[in-house]
């Protein structure tokens, strides 16, 4: 089994620029030590999203958002990547109205228990036996 390589920012970005530039794919390859497919891959994110896609390694950070690529065809126009952004925000703000809908339920079972039990109510709750 062949250990993980982990390439840093930089290297990406000058492989990148050096390919860009009209340099061999194979001579970039040979001096970087970096598999072919992974240059390509590189170059496919560059070509879609710029070389700021290219990052170091470890998890990128939720601040640096997710990397768009497209869905088929081309790459994407800029009215596609935001129309693709507004999908994503819409499903948020929809699994946010969830979110507070279940709140909002529980909240008021948690009001209704408090009630009886300031009119000297016992609070009912279901039995653990079947």
């Amino acid at each position: 089994m062949k250990p993980i390589r982990l390439y840093g920012v930089e290297l990406k970005r000058t492989a990148v620029r050096r390919v860009l530039g009209g340099e061999a794919v194979k001579a970039v390859v040979e001096e970087l030590g970096v598999s072919r497919a992974q240059l390509y891959r590189w170059l496919e994110r560059a070509r879609l999203n710029g070389l700021d896609s290219l990052r170091g390694p470890g998890r990128p950070r939720k601040s640096e958002g997710r990397v768009l690529t497209p869905r088929g065809g081309g790459p994407p126009g800029k009215g596609q990547l935001a129309q693709r952004r507004i999908e994503e925000l819409e499903r948020k703000v929809a699994q946010q109205e969830l979110d507070l809908d279940f709140f909002r339920q529980a909240l008021r079972h948690v009001k209704v228990r408090q009630a009886a039990a300031r009119h000297g109510a016992v609070p009912s709750t279901r039995s653990s036996r079947r």
